[in-house]
């Protein structure tokens, strides 16, 4: 849930916890009294503070499914080890309709703690196409979408205008920029965040699929990651270390000391979410008035973002699932969620906010961002995605470090997720 730390340090995770009880054999969504009540809405790092005004709008209207908001701990491991918990206790039940992390849909379907939903109760055609991908497990729907995102490469403009280049939409572009024309001005070439935690999982994962390459397939069933593709693709950043256009300070960097570096001015060219070219932009910022944001680049053109975000999903004993789904809905719908990205900076998931004129003027990336979600991928999708995570960590980071050379790596990492898919 890293996205969520970036946008504003919210790591927003709800969980909405129910009171009363419904029948194992309930579905969400059936309207009748039974299956309505008073809602608990848990959040871990809500801190823009734009949820509780979303929620007392609801409590307004809705009387007799009042939300009460209540925080989990600011962390995604924390949060997830929380709900599994729960999740799993038959007397505890605490946890009834959770927004959990994209790449959490798969696991918790897989493990029997989320319900299917209907797709006819949610607006899913009116979300961007990819976000819907992140809410399904073996053909159903799980979840549904409430945030998206997607990664962008960020870049010092005035530098770029100086020199007289275009932001760079290739490899080999970012890697000339970097090596040559930052150091004329003092700067580091690039950085992503690539101390081993789910951030760099990602950006491995980025730095495959834009290579054409990919990691797991058959929902985790299947290990695809021994290929050329992958190797070239972990070998961009490994070089990236070797040759000093990314320095080595990067490889301690999580999404907020990489922002942190970009806007005091010490980064020509920086991976990270939206969130990061807010900060850069603001007022304070060293290089405020000098932001630009692309798509990720890759060998040949422009390359593939992992999406982040979180979706909505309805716990298997939640005893109010009329209540969740028409909680779910208001989430999601068009003024709900354009509070989402105004009030709290955080990514919609409907895709005609991203052509709102007015939205545009205040948030210039999203154009770009658009462009760069319509183009992601999901994470590997696997009933223990966590374990394929840590995996995929430790491995890319040996390769960058050294330890490995990038063709090791890869057939090391293949070796282990073929032991984590048979577990």
């Amino acid at each position: 849930m890293r996205w969520m730390h970036a946008a504003g340090r919210g790591l927003l995770v709800l969980v909405v916890v129910l009171t009363g009880y419904v029948a194992s054999g309930a579905r969400a969504g059936e309207g009748t009294a039974a299956v309505r009540g008073p809602l608990t809405l848990a959040t871990a790092g809500d801190l823009t503070g734009y949820l509780g005004p979303l929620l007392e709008g609801w409590n307004r209207t809705h009387p007799g499914e009042r939300v009460t908001l209540v925080e989990l701990p600011d962390s995604a491991d924390e949060t997830r080890a929380q709900m599994a918990t729960d999740l799993r206790a038959p007397d505890r039940h605490r946890f009834d309709v959770l927004n959990i992390d994209v790449n959490w849909t798969s696991e918790f379907a897989a493990a029997g703690w989320i319900r299917p939903l209907p797709r006819d109760r949610f607006p899913l055609d009116a979300f961007l196409p990819p976000v819907v991908g992140t809410a399904t497990y073996d053909g159903r729907l799980y979840a549904v979408p409430y945030v998206t995102n997607a990664g962008l490469l960020l870049y010092r403009k005035d530098v770029l205008a100086e020199e007289g280049v275009p932001p760079p939409r290739t490899w080999a572009e970012l890697e000339r920029y970097a090596r040559t024309i930052a150091p004329k001005y003092g700067l580091d070439g690039y950085a992503g965040q690539f101390l081993p935690y789910e951030g760099l999982a990602v950006n491995a994962a980025e730095a495959v699929y834009s290579a054409g390459g990919s990691i797991l397939g058959d929902e985790g069933e299947r290990v695809t990651v021994d290929s050329a593709e992958a190797r070239e693709g972990i070998g961009f950043l490994a070089r990236g270390v070797r040759e000093g256009w990314i320095p080595k300070d990067a490889l301690t960097y999580k999404e907020e000391e990489s922002k942190q570096a970009f806007q005091d001015g010490r980064l020509l060219f920086l991976r990270n979410w939206p969130y990061a070219y807010v900060g850069a932009s603001a007022p304070g910022s060293e290089v405020a008035g000098e932001v630009g944001a692309v798509p990720l680049p890759g060998p040949d053109g422009p390359g593939t973002s992992v999406l982040g975000g979180s979706n909505l999903a309805v716990a298997a004993h939640a005893r109010h699932p009329d209540s969740a789904a028409r909680l779910i809905a208001y989430l999601t719908s068009e003024r709900v969620q354009r509070q989402v990205l105004t009030r709290g900076a955080l990514p919609p998931v409907r895709a005609d906010l991203y052509e709102d004129p007015e939205l545009v003027r205040a948030f210039p990336y999203l154009p770009t961002l658009r462009e760069s979600v319509l183009a992601a991928a999901p994470r590997p999708k696997s009933p223990r995605y966590d374990q394929v995570s840590l995996a995929v960590q430790a491995v890319v980071h040996d390769a960058m470090t050294g330890r490995q050379t990038p063709e090791a790596a890869v057939r090391r990492l293949a070796r282990e997720l073929a032991a984590i898919s048979h577990r």
